[in-house]
């Protein structure tokens, strides 16, 4: 591309004193302005399209980066979205995070006065209701994991059967966590036969850590076997070694084939891991669990200091787990319990009002998932209401940049709202939100002939 086109840009001066620009803070709009800019300029020497006003980009650019992050209306049937930031939380967990925002007990024993161990009477409350003898948090379950390798088999070896040698979503895998503790990986059985001899052959003096993970996100089926928890917790015991079980996603007594943590603790694994918000339905947090001397030996470790949470999620995780304690419904519980029944009326609600305003649906039955990596091979039934678009991306990019943003998922080249991870009180927002990105997306192929 030729010089004069890339003279038709505006220059950065020129765009920050443009009335559209010059009200935003100018920090912002400069840092935005000049990457618009550069965008554009690789553009032009490419060949590239270019479209789009430059002043109007970098003003929806700079606002959008002042909003921070963004509410959004799950529609997809996923209830543990991983990039809508996993569980929802119950309301009890959101007023406990906004009411301690200003200043809490964090490490303070206010009795006393003295200073106490962080957020202790959360911790102490989360090895209540997993029935262990104490517990500590970090910021997830890789975290959680990594603590308790480095903390106590740095330099060491840790044992782990190859049918366990898992990798889960981000890239996040079991051998490469144990070298990252400093630890060194011993392999034993086949990718689907493992017995109890086989940790016992591996085992020498350099051994200090049983490790037993849970496949999380896939299955092996057919010609299998693995070792009991129980073989392996006498085993450690007989030869002096810890047992560590990284539980992923688990669950407190045991749902489908997720690893009960009340069941781990009771048969004597001395330290659990697992993940807060996909087991509780919580805020994002790794949670440890297990023997008192030992989880005492995580929280004295200087990773602990790195990895450990603040004081909003240790509150939304308090109120969280006082609704387990007291036999209360999550939020998360709601969605994944609501009956066929539920779902369906909040499917037919929705449709009623997306017609009402004139958007043309049907309703069907369809499956869906809890996500997140929990029960993969488990599906619930749902029910989805389909939009009939000729531009479902269009309309599913209308959707997601709206106001409210609304997340649908596309099936057959039709966009669908699934109605079981949608609250009742979605439901007229929603379908206010769905017609409105419909408006948009037809007013721009109108001025596009798209």
């Amino acid at each position: 591309m030729s010089d004069p086109a890339l003279r038709t840009l505006p220059s950065v001066d020129a765009v920050l004193r443009d009335p559209r620009v010059s009200v935003l803070p100018r920090t912002v709009a400069l840092h935005t302005t000049r990457h618009v800019l550069a965008a554009r300029r690789a553009a032009l020497r490419s060949g590239a399209p270019v479209t789009g006003d430059v002043v109007e980009v970098v003003v929806t650019r700079t606002n959008r980066l002042m909003a921070g992050l963004r509410p959004v209306f799950n529609a997809t049937g996923v209830a543990l979205h991983t990039n809508l930031g996993r569980a929802p939380w119950s309301p009890e967990a959101v007023d406990a995070a906004a009411a301690v925002a200003r200043g809490c007990e964090l490490e303070l024993e206010l009795d006393t006065g003295q200073r106490g161990a962080r957020g202790a009477v959360v911790t102490d409350l989360l090895a209540i209701v997993c029935e262990a003898e104490a517990a500590l948090v970090v910021n997830n379950c890789a975290a959680a994991v990594l603590l308790a390798l480095t903390a106590l088999a740095h330099g060491k070896q840790v044992v782990v059967s190859r049918g366990e040698l898992v990798e889960i979503g981000g890239g996040f895998r079991v051998p490469d966590v144990i070298a990252s503790g400093g630890a060194k990986l011993v392999e034993v059985g086949t990718t689907n036969r493992t017995r109890i001899a086989d940790f016992e052959r591996a085992i020498d003096p350099e051994t200090a850590i049983l490790l037993r993970v849970h496949r999380s996100n896939f299955r092996v089926s057919g010609f299998v076997e693995e070792t009991p928890r129980a073989e392996l917790v006498a085993l450690g015991r007989a030869r002096g070694l810890l047992v560590v079980e990284d539980a992923g996603s688990g669950s407190l007594d045991g749902t489908g084939d997720e690893p009960s943590i009340r069941q781990a603790c009771r048969e004597g694994v001395d330290v659990v891991a697992f993940s807060g918000d996909k087991l509780l339905g919580g805020p994002q947090c790794g949670c440890l669990v297990g023997r008192a001397d030992v989880i005492e030996r995580l929280r004295r470790h200087p990773f602990y200091r790195a990895l450990r949470v603040d004081k909003v999620t240790l509150a939304a995780l308090g109120a969280t787990l006082a609704l387990h304690a007291s036999g209360r419904p999550t939020a998360l519980d709601a969605t994944m319990s609501a009956s066929v029944g539920e779902v369906a009326a909040r499917g037919n609600t929705l449709a009623g009002a997306l017609i009402g305003l004139g958007v043309p649906v049907r309703v069907e039955p369809s499956l869906g998932f809890v996500g997140g990596g929990s029960l993969p091979d488990q599906a619930f039934p749902t029910t989805i209401v389909v939009i009939d678009s000729p531009r479902p991306d269009a309309l599913a990019e209308a959707l997601r940049q709206g106001n409210p943003a609304i997340v649908a998922r596309i099936v057959n080249d039709h966009l669908v709202l699934d109605a079981r991870t949608l609250r009742d009180e979605d439901v007229a927002i929603v379908a206010r939100g769905v017609a409105d990105a419909l408006g948009r997306v037809y007013l721009t192929s109108q001025a596009t002939g798209k």
